[in-house]
């Protein structure tokens, strides 16, 4: 008997599909029993349809005899698709950060949602499927492709469909030569005249001699060549073959010199690959004469296993005889020095790792840090005895399935990528590297907005892996654990202070007492101006961070000061002078410039707020001659004659660290800092001072000179650069101010915002969530706001934001459990919140 309580059905499974949807709970396929497959990947009915899910855990066994079955389990043979500490993990977060777990893994898993099978169906054994539709799978196996998805989900639905999968491997057609004997006999062979054996008594003397030419010099394949060949007309030779004297015969021809390129040097990929080929070593083939060669049946086009794809290629394998100095402790730090030097203090733990077996993951949140962390130490994998793979948005589908499949065959035990390897299936993973941890760019910018580095710490710590944390500088969260700090690189700093130039002699050389705020110069100030004729005389390379693209940050009448606003969101237009457009960076909304100011007509506009166009310009009228480039988000320019050694300045974005520092290099300006800081953001400093680290290790060998211009140069974040301290100084000091403020990491944070096209409905709503959270409990210490968005519509969307501060994970949860009810307005929890509060 059942116990009392108990379900007589298996426990069911949760299953995630990538949508913004919570798990939802399937019933084990039909005699399957045992554990949960937490990990492996099924197919499961949906919406009419089969997709593929997650397992991520057990489903509530009430009700369990309501639920539709799973079709059939992908991953059971060779284990499951992501390891089970790992979903285990990432599936906790997601609860805690009461986010639909579908569009957690739906952001987090870029590898498996796509499988190529073969589907086959048929009745169940004396079913009549003749109620569902005039054509139904019979007593037979068929192809699924025959019926709608629909029609099969309905059978299913009612247990009389069985169904069949098998996996088909990945192919590719190409062109292949035939066997010769597989060649038809009517291409192998040639029709040929060839003279009878005996001479016609009625042929005439010119025929007599036609004939005997034909007899002696051997067949020939037309009239006209044997009448060429005889030096007669072609009545002649007809007359010959009419009376008998020749005749036409089927003879063996050789193969074609085409096709003896192909059986040498084949499978190509296409016909005008074989043209292409054959040409180019002397066989002359065009593209329609290899299509009649494949229609005679000398080649044909096969479906063959496809190769592996391309890689990238891993770097050149090394050692080191350096000891491990690393803490052995569960997380720890590592930070300061350029990359090369950290990566190098990093390989002795990975060498050793890797040699004992395990598996070690490393995490870079943008494409320059994964490019150099790749070829810093993938070469570390083949000293060790085993294979580096990466993970990231920069490959295609293909290439990162068979990254996977290397990984979880234990081909490959050193993961580098970006935040698409964090669920890599690795074998006895030992370490989870995060870089840069505190960079924004590890914040998803929509979907869940997961902040990687925290969903890592949590795969690290359910895994029994060890974290680290390595970068120019550490976030004022990882300051309390223990590590270690490397000397800075050699840094030159001049600051050119904007708010008090005269007061400021100790500034440098370039500066002097006697200049006035208006003498200084902008946005290039004359400092900046004169090193860039400097390195134009020099024939030297530089620099010019800009804080943002296009020509200004808005355009403002001089009479009244009204500024040309989006019409769906509270920011002014930016202006780009290229295009003569004002483009809203938000919503994409852009106009063209007005001929005068809307409120009091006035024609002349003026530009506040320098962009990357405003600045090159800048640059060629201080530096005639000078190249100059851009790299922003509106503009790439081609950089090759920089990277080749050429003279000239490159104005760009942060886009420009994405980059390689051009090998002359000898100035680097940021033209304008405060933009950094003036930001509602209590991490703006931080995020502030880790741009001058990351700028002043740009170069991998060199210290280019770096010329800060601001309004604020006595911030400490500055002058720590200045004095050449060390890469803890700052956010050391910033986790002491911190801790007196409740901030990170001494408390947790979530942002919820509460948005409507209504602003009264959104206010409303805003009030209403806030009460809802005192009513549970929260105190004033827990709850800020809430208040208006620092951009009040958006997209036409009034949003409010409340600032949730917890000392912990589980009282977070606690305070965003209060929001699991349907709500007036559009509510939405961003845990770890980065940027603008």
């Amino acid at each position: 008997m059942t116990p009392p309580g108990s379900s007589p059905f298996p426990v069911p499974w949760r299953v995630v599909v990538p949508l913004p949807v919570p798990a939802l709970d399937y019933a084990a396929p039909h005699g399957r029993g045992g554990a949960v497959p937490l990990g492996c990947r099924v197919l499961v009915p949906w919406r009419g349809d089969l997709t593929v899910g997650l397992v991520v855990g057990e489903g509530d066994p009430h009700g369990a005899h309501r639920l539709r079955e799973v079709v059939h389990v992908l991953d059971d043979e060779e284990g499951p698709w992501v390891p089970p500490a790992t979903v285990e993990a990432v599936t906790a977060w997601a609860r805690d950060a009461r986010l639909p777990a579908g569009l957690v893994w739906g952001d987090l898993l870029g590898v498996g949602w796509s499988v190529r099978y073969e589907h086959r169906v048929r009745a169940v054994e004396g079913a009549d499927l003749g109620a569902f539709a005039r054509r139904v799978p019979g007593p037979g196996w068929t192809d699924a492709a025959g019926f709608s998805p629909a029609l099969l989900d309905a059978i299913r639905e009612q247990g009389l469909l069985e169904e069949a999968f098998r996996p088909v491997p990945r192919t590719r057609g190409v062109v292949r030569a035939r066997p010769l004997a597989a060649v038809p006999a009517a291409a192998r062979q040639v029709t040929m005249l060839r003279a009878a054996p005996e001479a016609p008594a009625t042929l005439t003397p010119k025929g007599r001699v036609a004939w005997t030419w034909l007899a002696e010099h051997g067949p020939q394949d037309s009239l006209s060549a044997w009448a060429r060949g005889v030096g007669v007309s072609a009545g002649v030779v007809s007359g010959v073959l009419n009376v008998g004297g020749a005749g036409y015969v089927a003879e063996d021809a050789p193969p074609p010199p085409a096709w003896e390129w192909l059986r040498a040097n084949g499978p190509v990929e296409s016909l005008s690959a074989w043209a292409n080929g054959a040409t180019a070593d002397g066989v002359p083939l065009s593209p329609t004469q290899a299509g009649t060669l494949a229609a005679r049946g000398w080649a044909a086009t096969v479906q063959e296993p496809a190769p592996p794809p391309p890689m990238p290629e891993s770097g050149t394998p090394w050692t080191t005889s350096e000891p491990d100095r690393l803490p052995e402790v569960p997380a720890w730090r590592l930070h300061g020095g350029r990359p090369a030097s950290r990566f190098r203090t990093l390989a002795p733990r990975l060498l050793r790792l890797l040699a004992q077996g395990r598996g070690v993951l490393v995490l870079a949140p943008d494409h320059a840090t994964l490019r150099r962390a790749w070829e810093g130490l993938s070469g570390l994998a083949a000293t060790a005895g085993t294979r580096a793979v990466q993970i990231s948005g920069g490959l295609n589908e293909v290439q990162r399935e068979y990254a996977w499949g290397l990984v979880r065959s234990d081909r490959a035990r050193l993961v580098i990528g970006s935040y698409l390897a964090l669920a890599a299936p690795l074998a006895d993973p030992a370490l989870v590297v995060v870089l840069e941890e505190g960079s924004d760019a590890y914040k998803l910018p929509a979907g869940s907005q997961a902040f990687i580095p925290d969903v890592a710490a949590r795969v690290a710590s359910r895994q029994g892996a060890t974290l680290a944390l390595i970068g120019s500088a550490p976030a004022a969260e990882s300051v309390p654990l223990p590590g270690a700090v490397l000397p800075p690189p050699r840094a030159r700093v001049h600051v050119v202070d904007y708010a008090n130039p005269p007061e400021q002699p100790e500034l440098g050389p370039l500066s002097g007492v006697h200049l006035t705020p208006g003498d200084l110069g902008y946005p290039v100030s004359h400092d900046l101006a004169r090193l860039l004729r400097q390195v134009q005389e020099r024939g030297r390379q530089a620099a010019l961070l800009a804080p943002r693209r296009g020509y200004s940050a808005l355009l403002r009448c001089p009479s009244c000061e009204h500024t040309p606003g989006c019409r769906n969101c509270d920011v002014p237009l930016r202006f780009h002078q290229e295009t003569r457009q004002l483009t809203c960076h938000q919503c994409g909304y852009h106009e063209s410039i007005p001929d005068r100011c809307d409120r009091c007509g006035e024609r002349m506009w003026k530009a506040r707020g320098p962009g990357t166009e405003w600045i090159a310009q800048t640059v060629e009228k201080l530096a005639p001659g000078l190249p100059v480039y851009r790299c922003d988000r509106d503009r790439q320019d081609d950089l090759s004659p920089l990277y080749a050694g050429e003279s000239g300045v490159v104005v760009g974005t942060q886009l420009l660290l994405s980059q390689e520092a051009p090998p002359n290099l000898a100035l680097i300006g940021v033209t304008l800092a405060d933009t950094w800081l003036n930001i509602s953001d209590f991490r703006a400093s931080e995020r502030y001072h880790r741009l001058l680290r990351q700028l002043g290790e740009w170069h991998p060998d060199r210290a280019p000179l770096l010329v800060v211009q601001t309004f604020q140069a006595d911030h400490p974040a500055l002058k720590v650069m200045v004095e050449g301290r060390d890469a803890l100084a700052y956010p050391a000091a910033e986790e002491r101010a911190r801790a007196a403020l409740g901030y990170p990491p001494h408390a947790r944070l979530a942002q919820v915002e509460v948005a409507a096209r209504d602003p009264v409905r959104a206010k409303v709503a805003a009030q209403e969530v806030f009460e809802a959270l005192h009513g549970a409990g929260a105190t004033t210490g827990e709850v800020l706001g809430p208040a208006p968005s620092p951009v009040a519509r958006l997209r036409g969307v009034y949003p409010y934001h409340l600032l949730l501060r917890a000392r912990d994970d589980k009282r977070l949860a606690q305070l965003l459990s209060t929001l699991d009810r349907s709500w007036k307005a559009r509510v939405r929890v961003d845990v770890n919140p980065r940027g603008g509060l």
